[in-house]
């Protein structure tokens, strides 16, 4: 039970419930405590262990009942024999056939066709052999618990529980029906076959019952497993995709993306504690010191939130081949105010304006696209950077970082690389952002090359992966 804990805890990592070491270990500690008899205690007690808000119960309890839901196998092909005859069960003499119960003799209606096996059997050993297999035994006398254990055995030797994409349903479900030795009953089928024996229709039911009921194991298992990876693997390529090539109906979930990205950023680089002589007072830590005094609190200790305040100025070119990726730049800022808690923004085609007052005004993706509108158009860099020096230059300081977003293709245009050093020496760093190609920096109408003298920090960055690197270095020097 404890190795199933652990899968069920897997499942719901892959469902984005996060789930520590310390709380497995929780976990574990829970059940045994509780034991697994009563279900509904058990998921309540492992509930509260494990799911930590709201929503993560939701999906908590949804997982609980798919992972240990379980019902017995039916091989008995009655209920599907009875739709295709229009039976009602009942005998001709008005009693009601009764079903055989779990590990019971077969049913008189089976009598036939296992007569007519046990014949064929009689003239072939390797028949005889199938018919004696414990497998066999089980299907003939429709033994569900016998066979849905096999069935999980098997699964669990074939590793159905990393089953990722529904291509390989048909691979698991081959895997475990040889595992379970269905093989000796196909080659069963294709001797009585080639002898055009009578026994052929009853042994291809009972194989037919079998793949059934292993692809409906596979099907639950892949529903069960596979839905959260595959949220993780679609979540992993559309980071590695350019964000340009991103299509429209991906953009919801690429900016929850941002947003998760965001979130796990200002986690680790939150603002932390430190020991003052003012601020608030660190109760905890000034009655642990008092004990060595019997409780006389000698000494009082202080604690506070650090407040460096970096300063963050992001230029983003919002011409059309760049302005998809100056969206996905300033909504990671955005998500990071607690953070970094002064964010200017600024934007430019051929000339330059500041919009941080339309972020404050409206949400990020509304004040993206007011952005765009406003100040797309034909790139003039040159002009842009006077506008920005006017803006903006006598605000720069050592606690400054600025942020540019360009593909740095000025048209022919005058660069006024005078003004980008003129930042580079006022400010603590300036990182430029290009979305093209290194390869593609310096041809054709691309002042990169210049414009990179005048930078601390100049990268590749068109895709989130990218810039969620570029957004941590950031956080790591502004700390």
């Amino acid at each position: 039970m404890q190795s199933s804990l652990v899968n069920f805890i897997q499942v719901l990592r892959s469902h984005d419930v996060r789930v520590s070491p310390a709380e497995t270990l929780d976990a574990m500690d829970v059940a045994s405590t509780l034991g697994y008899r009563n279900r509904t205690r058990l998921r309540d007690g492992l509930a509260m262990a494990l799911a930590k808000t709201p929503h993560e119960e939701t999906v908590f309890l949804q997982c609980f009942e798919r992972f240990f839901t379980h019902e017995l196998a039916d091989f008995s092909g009655d209920a599907q024999q009875g739709e295709e005859t229009g039976e009602t069960g009942e005998q001709p003499n008005g009693d009601t056939d009764e079903q055989p119960q779990d590990g019971a003799a077969p049913g008189e209606g089976a009598a036939g066709g296992d007569t007519a096996l046990a014949d064929a059997a009689a003239e072939s050993p390797q028949l005889q052999a199938l018919l004696e297999s414990e497998l066999m035994q089980s299907l003939m006398e429709n033994d569900r618990n016998n066979l849905s254990i096999a069935m999980s055995r098997a699964a669990e030797n074939v590793g159905l529980s990393k089953i990722e994409m529904f291509t390989q349903k048909g691979q698991f479900s081959r895997k475990i029906l040889d595992e379970l030795g269905e093989g000796q009953i196909r080659q069963a089928v294709i001797e009585l076959e080639q002898a055009g024996s009578p026994a052929l229709d009853e042994l291809r039911r009972y194989r037919d019952m079998l793949r059934e009921q292993v692809r409906d194991l596979v099907d639950r298992e892949y529903l069960l497993h596979a839905e959260g990876r595959n949220q993780q693997f679609m979540d992993d390529i559309l980071s590695k995709t350019r964000l340009n090539n991103i299509e429209r109906h991906y953009q919801k979930r690429v900016q929850a993306l941002v947003q998760r990205m965001a979130r796990k950023l200002a986690a680790q680089y939150g603002r932390k504690r430190k020991s003052t002589r003012r601020g608030q007072l660190n109760m905890a830590r000034t009655l642990r010191n008092g004990v060595a005094t019997d409780g006389v609190l000698f000494n009082t200790y202080f604690r506070q939130v650090s407040r460096n305040k970096p300063q963050v100025l992001a230029v983003c070119d919002v011409s059309g081949s760049v302005a998809a990726y100056a969206k996905f730049l300033l909504m990671f800022l955005y998500a990071l105010q607690d953070v970094l808690p002064k964010v200017r923004s600024f934007a430019f085609s051929n000339h330059l304006g500041e919009v941080s007052e339309l972020f404050d005004q409206h949400p990020v993706d509304r004040a993206v696209e007011l952005v765009n509108w406003q100040y797309g158009g034909a790139t003039d860099y040159g002009s842009s950077l006077e506008d920005f020096a006017r803006l903006a230059l006598d605000d720069l300081n050592s606690n400054t970082t600025v942020i540019i977003l360009g593909d740095a293709r000025n048209n022919r245009g005058e660069p006024r690389i005078d003004i980008l050093q003129s930042v580079y020496q006022r400010c603590k760093q300036v990182i430029w952002l290009n979305p093209e190609s290194r390869r593609a920096w310096g041809t054709g109408d691309s002042e990169m090359p210049r414009y990179q003298t005048a930078c601390h920090f100049a990268a590749e960055c068109n895709n989130l992966k990218q810039l969620e690197r570029i957004v941590e270095q950031l956080l790591k020097s502004t700390r």
